[in-house]
């Protein structure tokens, strides 16, 4: 069955396995998120859950939106998403969800708006050709021809200047590279759409329900001077601490 959480996209980084492979990753923060709302068949015609993430101050919520958040036992959230054909089952109402419903090597599909590019042409937004720049043309970067003589009208469904971007996109079979339930993160394969800090939705991947990849062993940059700093910092805070109990 299919599974999911909610997101912020961070921004992109690489990482190195310690065969010395490259791979470009997304950080995903995945703060706890919280099951508000189960639907049923019997209830709704459809099974889904209600996941509500990210804190906001009750200042910025209305009575409705804390009055339905409240009968789960959760304070008022900022993204509050369903994630369909799921085992409900498997949830109860406010129960709480981390990073760790994936596992490392899944595949999974990761949806987001994209980046607006405001109202653009079509050179731009569909990548069309434009006139000769000199030798007194007088056509540069223009529509061009925009119908035939026989219908008498713009055909529809015709690629003219409009609003680019700022659409739900969704990018497939992406791999899960790492988990980091320190730091509340989820590395992904590749780039997912939208800007930095905007929510994202990572769900189980239609085409490859269930498939995990095997992963190579990443390098981690932890230093041994490091971690002697922290064994002599835990060394003194014992030694205070019995200082202070002898006291």
């Amino acid at each position: 069955m299919k599974k999911g959480i909610l997101g912020r996209k961070i921004g992109m980084t690489q990482v190195f396995a310690k065969n010395g492979k490259l791979t470009p990753v997304t950080v995903i923060e995945i703060e706890p998120n919280y099951v508000s709302q189960i639907k049923t068949v019997e209830t709704d015609g459809y099974n889904a859950i209600q996941l509500a993430a990210f804190d906001k101050r009750e200042k910025l919520s209305n009575k409705p939106e804390m009055g339905h958040l409240k009968k789960a036992n959760v304070t008022p959230k900022r993204f509050v998403k369903e994630i369909r054909n799921v085992d409900v089952s498997a949830y109860t109402l406010g129960q709480e969800i981390k990073a760790d419903i994936f596992a490392v090597g899944e595949m999974v599909d990761v949806s987001g708006v994209s980046k607006g590019k405001g109202y653009q042409g079509v050179i731009k937004r569909f990548n069309q050709s434009r006139g000769p720049m000199g030798h007194g043309s007088q056509y540069h970067r223009g529509v061009g021809s925009l119908g035939t003589m026989l219908p008498m009208h713009v055909l529809k469904g015709k690629k003219l200047p409009g609003h680019m971007g700022h659409k739900l996109i969704t990018v497939q079979n992406l791999e899960v590279i790492e988990i980091d339930l320190e730091n509340n993160v989820i590395l992904v394969k590749g780039n997912v759409p939208g800007p930095k800090k905007s929510l994202v939705i990572i769900k189980t991947a239609v085409k490859n329900e269930g498939k995990v990849k095997e992963q190579d062993e990443l390098v981690t940059y932890v230093t041994e001077e490091a971690v002697e700093t922290t064994e002599t910092a835990e060394e003194t805070a014992e030694v205070n601490t019995e200082e202070s109990s002898q006291e």
